[in-house]
């Protein structure tokens, strides 16, 4: 890594870059994030890794600077993943190169048992569980230019942790991916709060995850809740941290009540808790 610092330090001296690296060191399934510090004689255009561009967004709570956020896949391999920065500077189009360290998340596996009939899926059941998906997947891929963010992310009830991020699970005996968000300890009828001020981009019951909210924060970040009882929110309503949006429940494919809580940076699921604790300590640091 001192390798990496040098190479950053020495690259924007030349270029007159001013990029904060929150963490060049990240695992699978977690977040990057780099901020850019606004300079007249410079303009961000785009991230680009592995030939997938990212948009950089102003910061919500700071006119003074830039920020994107790079989530890295759940089946990324250990690498040095290279990342190239878009801009121009005097009019000139131009590039930089730095390496984000990629490391193994290690995650643990976790057998669970399931009702049959959520693993073994008939010919209307796998048509429903397809069309949400490709529903769901629309609504992840669309960047809301504007920022929702006012304040720092939340989890959505103090609870204790029942199941991680990344656990591979395996349903009934056959192994069928990977935990994509944490679980909370909530009996039927928990209230649950919105992680963050946004929109309501979808409230309804789906195959899988049963009641289901997501609210969009702007600028390609989703919240997702999942197997609730009780949705308080509708399709399209604004809605602010903190505020009710239903009561947890054990609806869709679950072993009993809880709460599913999820992130969604740039359509793929990553870490919640790890995404909370990079985006507060950075890019919203002091901002309650």
């Amino acid at each position: 890594m001192r390798f990496f610092s040098l190479v950053l330090l020495f690259a924007c001296s030349i270029f007159a870059l001013d990029i904060k690296v929150a963490n060049a060191t990240v695992s699978n399934g977690k977040t990057a994030l780099l901020e850019f510090k606004k300079e007249s004689s410079i303009s961000y255009k785009n991230i680009v890794v592995d030939k997938q561009r990212y948009e950089i967004f102003n910061n919500p709570l700071d006119s003074k600077k830039f920020y994107v956020l790079i989530p890295i896949n759940y089946y990324e391999k250990p690498s040095d993943k290279k990342v190239e920065i878009f801009y121009t500077q005097d009019n000139e189009l131009k590039s930089k190169t730095i390496f984000f360290d990629i490391k193994d998340a290690n995650y643990e596996k976790e057998t669970l048992s399931v009702d049959s009939s959520k693993v073994i899926l008939s010919e209307n059941d796998r048509k429903r569980a397809s069309k949400e998906y490709a529903e769901a997947m629309e609504i992840y891929n669309k960047k809301t230019e504007h920022s929702y963010i006012s304040s720092e992310f939340i989890v959505p009830l103090n609870s204790k942790i029942t199941s991680d991020f990344g656990k591979a699970r395996v349903y009934n005996g056959s192994l069928k991916g990977y935990h994509g968000g944490t679980d909370f300890r909530a009996s039927d009828g928990t209230p649950l709060m919105a992680s963050n001020s946004g929109k309501i981009v979808l409230a309804k019951d789906r195959f899988y995850s049963g009641g289901s909210v997501v609210i969009d924060h702007g600028h390609g970040i989703y919240s997702c809740y999942f197997h609730m009882s009780k949705l308080d929110v509708k399709e399209g309503d604004m809605i602010r941290r903190g505020e009710p949006i239903g009561l947890s429940g054990s609806s869709g494919r679950v072993t009993g009540p809880h709460l599913h809580f999820g992130i969604r940076v740039a359509a793929q699921q990553v870490d919640p808790l790890q995404f909370i604790e990079l985006i507060n300590k950075n890019l919203l640091k002091g901002i309650k």
